[in-house]
């Protein structure tokens, strides 16, 4: 089948980046280089998603790196390097 064989609108490969590709772009926003992406190499898109509760001590920073051609994403936290 078309959508699973090269995800929802093309590209190649199913709907999630491996981790690898996530990594690379992580790696490459980190630099300050906005990352293209990896199915379809087009500039991604950038959503910065604060977070943390109140009184906590501890705010994140996630990003959410979004393909405006494919739509797939990546959500990551950028101090921690993670994805989670």
């Amino acid at each position: 089948m078309k959508g699973e064989a090269e995800g929802p609108r093309g590209g190649g490969g199913l709907g999630h980046f491996t981790a690898a590709e996530q990594r690379a772009m992580r790696e490459a926003f980190v630099r300050g280089e906005m990352p293209s992406c990896p199915r379809c190499a087009v500039t991604m898109t950038e959503r910065a998603i604060g977070g943390g509760s109140f009184g906590l001590g501890y705010a994140r920073k996630r990003e959410w790196l979004i393909c405006p051609s494919c739509r797939r994403s990546a959500l990551f936290d950028v101090r921690r390097g993670t994805r989670n």
